[in-house]
């Protein structure tokens, strides 16, 4: 009898984590963006092929606004595992598996281990967290670092562990190496908790694993200081001074308001309601620092600093999740709103999303220029996300409505990813490379980058994933004057430019890829 127990917890271990498999793997061919992803990929590629691991470079042009964390991870993921965009997410794939694993930690300490799996799957489905633990940049290992940082703070409260004292130092400097000073922000919204927690503060352990989670910023700006004219972190100061100021990302106050709901899409209501329950109930107060002050002062510090973006909430993703798992308890055991939410879930929402896969069909089908296999998996997706959430009852316990609330989002959420949708995102462009490229043009052949009229942000984009995708990339040149005969370069110099001399010929020209065009100086 005790084997089978046994048995049964394994099996029910090794369930939970085959569930995240199709949301976090995807087995088709991947593509980058331009922006963050294949700048820092492009940092990355330069890393192994000058063996630079210190000065962060664009071409040969120091890069001092930022660290090179992430591109070091990069680099070094694809130096032991080799050169494919695999390796290359490999650092954000991990970050996010240990995220979910945290949320889940979490769960158990806050709350209880009943449905303790609820929570992560949640995280794992909503647009944002799902959006960007696909993206090879620096912003879900950073939010996994705060998601720690708040896990240890949790600990230390409930059996003082020297183990999470100390892990509670180290995340700081580790998340500074990611994001440089981004990290104040969540340490001003524990900054109320802290205050009255301060033995937290004065612990040794906390000061050593400051020290320890600093080491590699620390490494990397001794290493870097003797090639520059000043300390880097002025560099680095200057990039958050223009953030604070009028920028292109700055955005209105209430930015957030709109944004988090959205990108929080589809549990969004369910997590309002958990935060405006957690202030009505008398909850342990540090329960209730935890799920609702941090997250609340958090979004307040963001909305006073000038540059605003969808992915700074990122850091409480984890929090909003274990607060939708409390709006829906919150919704099931009430008995004036249950009869609404189940109406709602089962009725208004199924209704709305077949509706979008009709419209879509009807009217933006042609516009959007998706595959066959994205269309489908997608409209298999909705179709799956309505079904689900219509059998919804009002006599269901809740464990059927936690299980009938997660299949739709979770089914969706898989196809969508298996799709190449959130994965291959420059499909086309990477399309044509992949043509071009088994053609005899690009044969052992360096190909440099013409940098004249090349200042806008569309031919910036292009370059940065043709520049990924093309297998011999030399240096940038000012003008093509530079070149020597025989030399090709990628060029956004029109073709009445080029035939005004001899000196250069087309070799290769698509749409797709302009307004670049691969030239051959005669």
């Amino acid at each position: 009898m005790h084997n089978m127990i046994e048995r049964n917890n394994n099996f029910k271990k090794v369930f939970k984590i085959f569930l995240f498999i199709p949301l976090i793997f995807y087995y088709g061919k991947r593509s980058y963006i331009a922006f963050d992803e294949g700048f820092y990929a492009l940092q990355a590629r330069w890393i192994l092929e000058k063996d630079n691991w210190i000065i962060p470079l664009w071409w040969d042009e120091y890069v001092l606004d930022r660290t090179n964390g992430l591109q070091i991870l990069i680099a070094k993921s694809q130096e032991i595992f080799g050169k494919n965009l695999f390796a290359a997410y490999l650092p954000t794939t991990i970050a996010a598996i240990l995220m979910l694993l945290i949320t889940y930690k979490l769960h158990e300490e806050l709350f209880d281990k009943n449905y303790a799996i609820i929570s992560p799957i949640i995280l794992a489905t909503t647009y944002l967290w799902f959006d960007y633990s696909h993206l090879a940049t620096q912003d879900l290992i950073y939010a996994c670092l705060v998601t720690i940082g708040i896990f240890s703070l949790v600990k230390i409260q409930k059996n003082r562990s020297n183990f999470y004292i100390l892990l509670f130092g180290i995340w700081i400097g580790l998340a500074f190496m990611m994001k440089t000073f981004l990290v104040v922000v969540p340490l001003a919204a524990l900054s109320p908790y802290l205050l009255s927690k301060r033995k937290i503060l004065i612990n040794k352990l906390f000061w050593l694993g400051l020290i320890i989670g600093f080491f590699p910023y620390l490494l990397w700006a001794y290493s870097i200081n003797s090639y520059l004219d000043k300390n880097i972190i002025f560099y680095l100061f200057g990039k958050f001074s223009f953030l604070s100021k009028e920028n292109d990302s700055s955005n209105p106050f209430y930015y957030y308001i709109w944004n988090i709901p959205i990108t929080f899409i589809p549990w969004s209501v369910f997590s309002i309601i958990g935060l405006i329950s957690n202030i009505s109930e008398n909850n342990d107060k540090n329960k209730k620092f935890v799920l609702t002050y941090f997250p609340l002062i958090l979004v307040l510090i963001l909305s006073i600093f000038s540059t605003k973006t969808p992915y700074y909430p990122l850091q409480i993703s984890s929090i909003l999740s274990l607060n939708s798992y409390i709006g829906i308890k919150y919704l099931f055991n009430s008995k004036r709103y249950k009869p609404i939410f189940v109406f709602i879930t089962s009725k208004l929402i199924p209704l709305f999303i077949i509706s979008l896969v009709f419209t879509f069909f009807i009217f933006f089908k042609s516009v959007l220029n998706l595959t066959t296999k994205e269309n489908l998996f997608i409209s298999l997706g909705l179709i799956s996300f309505a079904i689900a959430w219509s059998f919804i009852k009002d006599k269901s316990n809740l464990k059927e409505i936690f299980i009938t609330l997660i299949i739709g989002p979770y089914l969706l959420t898989s196809l969508v990813l298996q799709s190449g949708l959130f994965t291959d995102r420059s499909r086309e462009l990477r399309e044509t490379m992949e043509h071009l490229a088994s053609t005899d043009i690009l044969k052992n052949q360096i190909i440099k980058v013409d940098k004249s009229n090349s200042g806008s942000e569309k031919a910036q984009s292009k370059i940065i994933r043709i520049s990924l995708l093309t297998p011999n990339l030399g240096y940038q040149i000012e003008r093509i004057e530079e070149m020597n005969p025989s030399d090709l370069a990628w060029s956004t110099l029109s073709s009445k430019e080029l035939y005004e001399t001899d000196s250069y010929q087309i070799v290769y020209e698509n749409e797709i890829l302009y307004p670049w065009k691969l030239i051959r100086k005669n």
